[in-house]
């Protein structure tokens, strides 16, 4: 949550320093991603069992702790991915219904298998997924938006015929759309924290990490490998929380 980053070693004050019982990287995958798809969903999402959400970019570094909350809430959870071999992750974390948008209609799987729509959308893709999203949802559904990864590198989020025609589609439905931004919710963070280590402890979440085992250069070690982790992950290649191995046992996380 302070800032800085891509550093070896980093001085922060110990009130805000979360204490972990071990020096295992998995921790790493809560300190963003976890408490970000935890702390939108307790105070967006409005979860409750026999609810339908719908996670894009599932098998990323949030989205994989937003399908297991959504699930722990006993909800049927529908994810998107770019892999069969993602789609088999999905699959292990308990994803009802992976989706592989590379070899299957996204749209065409909603309308069949879901004609009255999903209640929660966990949005962080944007672009055609996000506007494909909002014609997904159902009567009074809600869509949380934590990114949008599509425009990330040109700095560009809605479309403007995407943003044009919102509003009606929203008040047709009398759905609801919100954003997160979890420097906004930092006084849920360390009860976030505690709550997701204890269940990464306990074996009640999965926490995914990639190393880069599976690039094309190998292993994510040292600094000078950063910028091939970016470059991974906006191809999005990874499953799971990417972290770079530094010197000394020291990770950090992308």
């Amino acid at each position: 949550i302070a800032s800085g980053a891509f550093a070896e070693y980093k001085v922060v004050p110990a009130k805000e320093a979360i204490p972990v019982p071990s020096m295992k990287p998995e921790f790493l995958t809560l300190l963003v991603s976890g408490a970000t798809a935890y702390i939108s969903l307790k105070e967006l999402g409005e979860l409750s069992e026999g609810k339908t959400v719908l996670v894009t970019a599932a098998a990323g570094g949030t989205g994989q702790f937003a399908v297991q909350l959504s699930k722990n809430a006993k909800c049927h959870v529908i994810g998107t991915c770019s892999s069969d071999e993602k789609c088999a992750f999905l699959k292990s974390i308990g994803c009802d219904r992976p989706i592989n948008y590379k070899t299957e209609n996204v749209a065409a799987v909603l309308k069949n298998e879901y004609p009255k729509g999903v209640d929660v959308v966990y949005e962080s893709v944007g672009g055609e997924m996000y506007d494909l999203a909002i014609k997904s949802l159902a009567i009074k559904g809600r869509m949380i938006i934590i990114g949008f990864i599509s425009g990330y590198q040109t700095l560009i989020g809605l479309p403007q015929s995407h943003t044009e025609m919102l509003p009606a589609k929203l008040l047709k439905k009398s759905a609801s759309i919100q954003g997160f931004f979890l420097n906004h919710y930092i006084s849920k963070y360390q009860m976030a924290m505690k709550h997701l280590v204890e269940m990464c402890e306990k074996r009640e979440i999965v926490c995914e990490v990639d190393f880069g085992d599976l690039s094309p250069e190998n292993k994510f070690t040292g600094l000078e490998s950063v910028f091939r982790a970016v470059d991974y992950m906006y191809m999005g290649k990874n499953i799971g929380k990417i972290v770079v191995e530094l010197p000394h046992s020291v990770n950090s996380k992308l």
